[in-house]
C-alpha cells in the first residue's frame, strides 16, 4: 500500500510538471495529450494492480501484474527508442541536404587557399576545380 501511494505521488509530480510546462508553451498540445493519457494510464495500474494480477493469473501468466506491466513497458520504451533513432538519422539527413546547398550556393565568392582565386559558381566550374585539388 505504502508503494501505491509513493507511486501515484511521484505520477502527480509528473502530471503538475506537465501542466507547467504547457502552461510555459515548452510543450505542444498533442504531447501534453499524449503524456496526460501516459501518466493516467499508469495511475490506474497502480490503482488496479490487484484486478491486473488476477487479470494475468486468468490469462495464464506466472508473473504479477506489475511484473506484466514492466515487461510491456520495456517493450514500449525499446520501440520509442526505435522510433527516435529513426527520426534522428532523418534530421541528420536533411541537415547534410541543407548545408550541402547552403555551401554550393554560396561558394562564388569563396577563395581556395591553394589558388587564391575563386570557386566557380557553376557546377562544372566546381567540378573542374575539384579535379584540380
Amino acid at each position: 500500500m505504502l508503494q501505491q501511494i509513493l507511486a501515484l505521488i511521484v505520477i502527480a509530480f509528473f502530471l503538475a510538471r506537465l501542466f507547467w510546462q504547457k502552461q510555459k508553451q515548452q510543450i505542444a498540445a498533442g504531447e501534453m495529450v499524449f503524456w496526460f493519457i501516459f501518466w493516467i494510464g499508469a495511475a490506474l495500474a497502480v490503482i488496479f494492480l490487484r484486478s491486473i494480477d488476477r487479470l494475468v493469473a486468468q490469462l495464464g501468466f506466472t508473473g504479477s501484474g506489475i511484473q506484466i506491466l514492466l515487461y510491456v513497458a520495456i517493450a514500449i520504451l525499446f520501440y520509442l527508442l526505435f522510433r527516435l533513432r529513426l527520426r534522428l538519422a532523418k534530421m541528420e539527413q536533411d541537415l547534410t541536404k541543407i548545408v550541402t546547398s547552403i555551401a554550393l550556393n554560396n561558394t562564388s565568392g569563396i577563395k581556395t587557399e591553394s589558388e587564391g582565386s575563386k570557386i566557380p559558381a557553376s557546377p562544372a566550374g566546381r567540378q573542374n576545380l575539384k579535379s584540380k585539388i
